[in-house]
């Protein structure tokens, strides 16, 4: 199914729940749902910011990417070169030289968001870290994410990192708004599930002789509900994605949790405090507890069903002059709970007019668009789903298609002399 969320004309009205009572500390926030993008609640999420070490989401997306398409080997060995051995900020101590698996690499950097893990990868990918920056950018409007400018793969101000390996066919500083955040989340989670295998990892020893592990960042994982230190900010079903912090950017943090078969995304960015007071934390919670105490599931749109009055297509050369048609999937929203949203259909559109047999059950034969009131945001929205066969129609013979043929030139015939009188 394809679902699009653009703004179209009104349909039926609803109230959303009481967002103001959030209170937010930050300077900016957003909430998605993880399988649609449905955005359920947001507050200055257009404002490009410093995202600090969330710009490590790309890295971590693109390294995946390059796996996935076999330019990189989990177990591939590197060797550390300048670059990565002179970063500042959080990291694992790696030295010129040094040789390590992409695997230990990328859990040093997804668990201890190692900034000297990061730039290793980062060119090991794209040959140098400014050409990965520029394939950052190019990925980013693949994307759809309207303000992420990267000129670097960590997120560190410019000013922070190694003199010699400063960009200079970027300019400025890397930018992103908690929209754009919230947007790359949930592409690495639909493209890239396995990355929570990785996120949700509370520490691990990046070297068997290192005497203390590297413990992830996310305080917020579930797993961390019996840890002492960590305990009162852990929160159910949270398993990734990405802190960050730099004294320009404050505290950030994207974060998603699984509860009851939903998944969120929620996105602090500016935070005040200090990094290791935990405030992005609690601030995160009240965008979830909105989300999830607030809102529910609900199907708009069956699957298997019928659009009215466009219940089949034409169909030629078949064993049947037409074909019957239901929705691939169903329409699914969240929705404050109690509320019910009753879609329009506003276009039935055939893959041909009139579609050629053979066709299968199953088969794609056209899209049908709704459009409705989010009661989240009260913006009109619109939502295509896929149609498909509901059964199967076989070409005809040729003796059939002849005799069809017959029939079609004496209706027509009659029908023209009909016309004369």
């Amino acid at each position: 199914m394809a679902v699009m969320f653009i703004l179209s004309g009104a349909a039926s009205a609803a109230a959303a729940p009481n967002s103001s009572a959030l209170d937010l500390n930050a300077k900016s926030a957003i909430l998605m749902e993880a399988s649609t993008g449905q955005v359920m609640y947001e507050m200055n999420a257009d404002t490009a910011l410093p995202p600090a070490s969330m710009t490590k989401m790309m890295t971590e997306y693109l390294v995946f990417k390059a796996i996935k398409e076999g330019k990189l080997s989990w177990d591939q060995t590197i060797t550390v070169q300048e670059n990565a051995a002179k970063q500042i900020g959080s990291r694992v101590f790696l030295a010129q030289g040094d040789k390590h698996t992409v695997e230990e690499l990328y859990k040093a950097m997804a668990i201890g968001s190692a900034n000297d893990a990061t730039v290793q990868l980062a060119e090991t990918v794209a040959g140098s870290e400014e050409a990965f920056a520029k394939l950052m950018n190019e990925t980013a409007a693949q994307l759809g994410m309207k303000t992420a400018h990267f000129i670097n793969a960590t997120g560190l101000d410019r000013a922070d990192m190694p003199e010699a390996y400063r960009p200079t066919s970027i300019d400025g500083e890397t930018v992103m708004s908690a929209r754009d955040s919230a947007i790359l989340a949930y592409h690495i989670l639909k493209d890239y599930p396995e990355f929570l295998d990785y996120s949700k990892i509370q520490s691990f020893k990046f070297r068997e002789r290192d005497t203390a592990p590297v413990v992830n960042y996310n305080w917020m994982l579930e797993s961390n509900k019996n840890v002492t230190n960590f305990k009162k900010f852990a929160y159910p079903g949270v398993d990734g994605l990405k802190t960050g912090h730099t004294s320009n950017a404050g505290n950030c943090f994207t974060g998603t949790a699984l509860q009851n078969g939903t998944r969120l995304i929620a996105v602090v960015m500016g935070v005040p405090g200090g990094m290791n007071d935990g405030k992005r934390f609690l601030e995160t919670a009240k965008v979830f507890d909105y989300g999830f105490n607030q809102f529910e599931k609900s199907t708009i749109v069956d699957a298997k069903v019928a659009v009215a009055e466009h219940e089949t297509f034409k169909v030629k050369k078949g064993s049947s002059k037409k074909v019957n048609v239901v929705t691939a999937s169903d329409i699914t929203i969240m929705v404050p709970k109690g509320t019910k949203v009753t879609p329009t259909v506003t276009e039935v559109t055939p893959t041909a007019n009139p579609l050629v047999a053979p066709i299968k059950s199953g088969d794609k034969v056209g899209t049908a668009t709704y459009t409705y009131k989010d009661p989240a945001t009260q913006d009109d929205k619109t939502v295509t789903v896929d149609l498909v066969a509901a059964d199967d129609v076989k070409k005809a013979g040729w003796f059939k298609l002849m005799l069809r043929a017959i029939g079609d030139f004496f209706s027509s015939l009659f029908n023209g002399i009909v016309d004369l009188f």
